[in-house]
């Protein structure tokens, strides 16, 4: 039985309030298709929102820009080969339409030991030795939940996600949660459903079984 309620009964976007960050509890929010979202002004806020925001990979829209950077490009991409350090990254980022990051020590410190885990996973970008992007997530049971990503170089970020769909979809995975809309993300071809689809989708793939990180 979860610690959380019900996310289809819930009223709005929250459906729980407090509790912690033991990997125990992110992992059973995650397989309920439910997020913690950190911020100063209240105790914290578990989310399902109400419209959720996914990547379908047979959907995936490629500027011509996109296509001939990535044909053209030298740097070197992996899989969780750097997890710490791409959420630092991230955690460090600036971000226009932020003020300060949501990724507190914390949270570094609880999806960091999810990682070692098993449950969260990170996809890297290279130039060199140098990591100049990444981006994180949680399997969540066979599903995957992108979390945050970031870049140092201009496209580096885009060419990263690519990288992580490609794996996915290669494991069987036809698609991720990314659970907020972005114009970022927007432009790659995301879209928006409802929360009671997106948690009938979130079963359905569940279901399969898939082992998406060997």
């Amino acid at each position: 039985m979860s610690r959380f309620p019900d996310p289809r009964r819930a009223r709005g976007d929250i459906v729980a309030i407090g509790t912690d960050y033991h990997p125990e509890t992110l992992i059973d929010a995650y397989r309920h298709g439910i997020f913690p979202w950190p911020n100063d002004e209240m105790p914290l806020p578990w989310f399902c929102p109400e419209e959720r925001a996914i990547l379908r990979f047979d959907s995936i829209h490629l500027p011509r820009s996109l296509v001939r950077a990535r044909k053209r490009t030298h740097w070197r991409f992996s899989i969780d080969q750097a997890f710490d350090a791409v959420i630092r990254g991230c955690s460090d980022a600036s971000r226009p339409d932020q003020d300060g990051t949501w990724i507190y020590p914390e949270v570094v410190a609880a999806y960091s030991e999810l990682h070692r885990l098993g449950v969260a996973h990170s996809a890297e970008v290279w130039e060199d030795d140098e990591l100049i992007g990444g981006i994180y997530g949680v399997d969540s049971g066979g599903a995957f939940g992108g979390e945050s990503m970031f870049h140092l170089r201009p496209n580096a970020s885009k060419l990263v996600l690519l990288h992580l769909t490609d794996h996915l979809a290669a494991r069987g995975l036809e698609w991720m949660d990314i659970q907020v809309l972005t114009p970022h993300m927007e432009s790659l071809g995301a879209e928006l459903i409802d929360r009671d689809d997106f948690l009938d989708r979130l079963r359905d793939t569940q279901n399969r079984g898939l082992n998406l990180f060997l």
